[in-house]
């Protein structure tokens, strides 16, 4: 996921690809083994600038959210004549490297260990937009938080969810909820069509304002999400988003 960086005094260090798996059919998960990193300083919702170059010297880089709290983990989606995307999603082998810079971010961030009491999480995710809220429920996890979590997930079709296998498992605390906007599963309840403000509410119809909100998405499911949050009372200065569009891959 593409973003603006904001790289103050961070510095490039080499990283290698140690694993990689497929998310989807057209993205990919990556850890990297970089030395150096500052991995307990490292907060969920953060990402970091990715930089290739060429052996003529020409280079270029992206932002990518980081997947998790306590390692460099990236899942890239391949985008069509990008630049970067597909050679991290169809090229890079074990052993290969790049260069990473990071963790940056301070505002778009979980912290499990604020001073309690520490409110409930509302996660609103469209598409790859869930990689950073991943990264919070696993801090969650890791911390033994009880802080209540809920995940809304918006997705076109089941094969498109990122982590699907891991967000399914029975979490105590953790309620997440698939919303397919183009294709479901045979039998599910809800029928295919974009994120409503019905959605937000729990299962009793029923919505809590004083909630910690993150949403991340393409740019028109954020304003929209956004905008259902505000209109059902949420405190807009509790309400944190980050948009991603058209970046060049």
């Amino acid at each position: 996921m593409a973003r603006t960086a904001v790289p103050g005094r961070l510095i490039w260090r080499v990283a290698r690809l140690a694993r990689a798996r497929h998310e989807t059919a057209t993205a990919r998960t990556l850890t990297f083994d970089v030395p150096d990193w500052p991995a307990p300083a490292q907060l969920a919702g953060q990402h970091v600038d990715v930089r290739l170059t060429a052996e003529d010297g020409y280079s270029t880089q992206r932002s990518y959210s980081l997947a998790a709290p306590d390692r460099v983990e990236l899942t890239v989606q391949w985008v069509p004549d990008g630049e970067v995307s597909p050679y991290l999603t169809d090229v890079l082998g074990v052993g290969d490297p790049v260069e990473i810079r990071g963790p940056i971010g301070g505002w778009f961030v979980w912290r499990p260990n604020a001073t309690p009491p520490v409110p409930p999480v509302l996660l609103v995710a469209g598409g790859s937009g869930v990689v950073p809220l991943m990264a919070m429920i696993r801090a969650r996890r890791l911390a033994r938080s009880g802080t209540p979590f809920r995940l809304i997930y918006s997705v076109r079709t089941p094969a498109d969810a990122y982590y699907a296998d891991e967000l399914r498992r029975s979490e105590p605390g953790l309620d997440v909820t698939f919303i397919y906007t183009r294709t479901t599963p045979d039998g599910w309840p809800r029928p295919p069509g974009r994120l409503t403000a019905a959605d937000l509410s729990t299962e009793e119809g029923t919505h809590d304002p004083d909630r910690d909100c993150f949403v991340c998405g393409p740019t028109g499911f954020v304003e929209a999400a956004a905008d259902m949050l505000l209109a059902r009372g949420h405190d807009p200065r509790r309400i944190k988003t980050e948009r991603f569009g058209p970046s060049g891959g």
